[in-house]
């Protein structure tokens, strides 16, 4: 499959600066690169995909809208909520591509796909319960985020032996790194401020998200 290099670099170089920005407090830079992050993935996505996935691409539409929103979430609790919003929709559109994106035989059995879903289950509902006395009024919309992200890992590796190995492992990876970016915010947010926290949350997000699109790319439409 041909990659456009392009895109690639301008998202390593907003990628980095993003990075940059949230270290030092660079907000002019912080307010462009996020937002670039998820449109340069959009345009690798687009021009490298040979046969595009609607719903896939409307879940990175819905993340860069995520990410848009919670650039002003400082001014006004409602852009959190709205950013949320957005990015749970993300999730549900992932979790109906990555029903797509596999092959119609195969797959896991239904014991099998327990004791995958047991430890992220476990972990998702236990920073639930460590969070539950600090989220105010917002419980019920983080909770069900929480739910609704950990239903997109799970979706993830619910494609073991429906695709290739490698388009598996991507998504698989980039999915656990998505919900261990959300916990760091989480934990930041509501629980216990600290200071390396926007570095590793845009460090985990970034990589997350980029490693789904490559794994994206790289599935194949039927088994070799």
């Amino acid at each position: 499959m041909q990659r456009y290099p392009a895109f690639l670099i301008l998202f390593f170089v907003v990628s980095v600066a993003e990075l940059l920005s949230v270290s030092i407090g660079w907000i002019e830079v912080h307010t462009v690169a996020k937002t670039l992050i998820m449109l340069s993935l959009i345009g690798y996505y687009m021009s490298s995909a040979q046969k595009r996935n609607g719903h896939f691409l409307r879940a990175l539409f819905f993340c860069w809208t995520g990410d848009v929103l919670l650039l002003k979430q400082d001014g006004d609790e409602i852009f959190f909520i709205l950013g949320l919003g957005a990015f749970l929709v993300g999730h549900l559109l992932y979790m109906l591509a990555y029903r797509e994106l596999r092959w119609k035989e195969g797959g896991m059995l239904p014991t099998q796909k327990l004791r995958v879903s047991f430890p992220i289950a476990l972990a998702g509902t236990g920073l639930i319960v460590v969070l539950l006395p600090y989220l105010g009024g917002l419980m019920i919309p983080v909770m069900v985020y929480a739910v609704v992200l950990m239903g997109m890992v799970m979706a993830s590796f619910f494609r073991f032996g429906r695709t290739s190995p490698d388009s598996f492992w991507l998504v698989a990876a980039g999915a656990l790194l998505f919900m261990i970016s959300d916990s760091i915010l989480a934990i930041n947010k509501f629980h216990t401020p600290f200071a390396s926290a926007g570095p590793l949350i845009m460090l985990t997000y970034i990589v997350g998200q980029y490693l789904i699109v490559e794994g994206a790319l790289r599935h194949v439409s039927a088994p070799r």
